[in-house]
């Protein structure tokens, strides 16, 4: 069994998307402000002061100190997911969610620890050596690489035993108490065959909660959340960090849904975007959500971005010395010859005439593509190219399509992948159960 628990791994993955934003309701003037009944001064004037030398608690939970050494370490494992593409106004909101994610870290951990559950120094070590592998670094070169941009090893192996922790108590705690009858899949099963050809989505979620009197300052951070995403966040770790659903822990993943199982904004929303796309902030009851198409698909029909392609990549370069009427006469001139070249066998002959590269590639996966691209290669038939992209820069390109090998047709998931998933659903739905009794119980002293 896979809880689908935070990892640091799912934190790196990045979705850049283009947006679109829904007008959010306003809050009538005469609405009286909750802070009004505490007579505060307009000016207000701190007694004291601090100084940024001293690392002082930011806070005690149960007795496990968390300093703010902690949360800027921390910070920055964030701000590294997002390619360190994070404004300073931005940095303070993230660490204010930081010390949040920090303190359920610890609960977790405290908890496995009074249910005889610790991780060893080994496992943890194993693990972190798997990260530094997926980025292609030895353990050594990782923790070096999180130091020189302000984190460190500690803060990460921290976070991965929270991440066991956690994921082996509810296998203790939570899923021996998990039941999922035959009935229950073989009606799923069923409406699945009953509802074959419609459109599903798989879509991500960032959901903000909002109450009448905060809802244009709860808006305008959406906002704020999709620029953010604009400018190459990753949608993964914001929904991580800000989402206030449940599905926050999986990067705001709300799996494969039919638009009847949305909220009616949403659903209209979904089915108006492309995959790749973001929407929002979308109002809905209790707040607004910010939705990511991931995919879509035909229920048990297969899906064409599963297709697997043979492609050619001609691409031609430019001098910094051309000037903007060469490189786009020649531009022109390159896209119109690749239209004409009669299929993949004259490609050679185009790229000699300009002076292009060639790339071959036979194994690519439509999904594996930019989303511009994707439907773009879904329509072409094979021997036809798309228009020409790139830039001065980066050169201009065109794809060839030399062959494409369609997908089989789907037969559904099967029973057992049906009893995990509902299994699965079930786990997390009682693991935020759980840690909500935890920081209920808990006594935390913030410095």
């Amino acid at each position: 069994m896979t809880f689908k628990v935070r990892t640091f791994w799912i934190t790196c993955a990045a979705l850049a998307t283009a947006s679109t934003a829904v007008l959010a309701q306003s809050v009538p003037d005469e609405a009286p402000s909750p802070a009004a009944a505490l007579n505060l001064p307009q000016n207000i004037t701190p007694i004291g002061k601090v100084d940024p030398q001293v690392r002082k608690a930011t806070a005690i939970v149960n007795g496990d100190v968390i300093t703010g050494t902690d949360v800027d370490q921390r910070l920055a494992l964030v701000i590294l997911a997002n390619g360190g593409r994070v404004p300073p106004e931005e940095r303070e909101r993230l660490r204010v969610q930081v010390l949040r994610n920090l303190i359920d870290e610890s609960l977790q951990i405290q908890e496995a620890k009074t249910n005889d559950i610790t991780i060893p120094k080994a496992e943890i070590d194993q693990s972190f050596n798997r990260v530094a592998t997926n980025f292609r670094q030895t353990p050594e070169g990782f923790a070096k690489f999180l130091r020189e941009n302000g984190s460190s090893e500690r803060t990460m192996k921290r976070q991965i035993e929270g991440e066991l922790a956690w994921n082996r108590l509810l296998r203790r705690r939570v899923e021996p108490f998990i039941n999922v009858s035959d009935e229950e899949v073989k009606q799923i099963a069923d409406r699945l065959t009953a509802s074959k050809g419609t459109t599903e989505y798989r879509v991500g979620e960032i959901y903000l909660s909002a109450t009448p009197e905060n809802a244009e300052d709860i808006f305008n951070n959406g906002r704020r959340i999709i620029d953010q995403i604009r400018q190459g966040g990753s949608f993964t770790a914001y929904a991580r960090q800000f989402s206030e659903a449940s599905t926050a822990a999986v990067g705001g993943d709300l799996g494969w849904v039919r638009p009847a199982q949305l909220p009616d904004a949403l659903a209209e929303s979904v089915q108006q975007i492309g995959v790749g796309q973001i929407a929002g902030p979308i109002p809905i009851p209790g707040g607004f959500s910010i939705i990511s198409l991931i995919d879509k698909r035909q229920i048990l029909v297969a899906n064409p971005r599963d297709a697997v392609l043979s492609l050619r990549q001609i691409t031609i370069s430019f001098n910094p010395k051309d000037s903007d009427a060469f490189v786009k006469s020649r531009a022109e001139a390159f896209g119109k010859a690749a239209r004409d070249m009669q299929g993949c066998g004259g490609a050679d002959a185009v790229a000699k005439a300009f002076g292009a590269d060639i790339v071959d590639n036979d194994q690519i996966r439509v999904r594996d593509l930019p989303p511009g691209l994707q439907d773009i290669l879904i329509n072409l038939q094979v021997g036809q190219v798309t228009p020409p992209f790139g830039s001065r820069a980066d050169g201009v390109r065109v794809l060839a399509l030399c062959g494409r090998d369609d997908p089989q047709v789907a037969d559904g998931p099967s029973p057992d992948a049906i009893e995990n998933q509902l299994r699965d659903d079930r786990v997390n739905r009682r693991a935020q159960i759980y840690l909500r009794d935890l920081r209920r119980d808990a006594i935390i002293d913030y410095r």
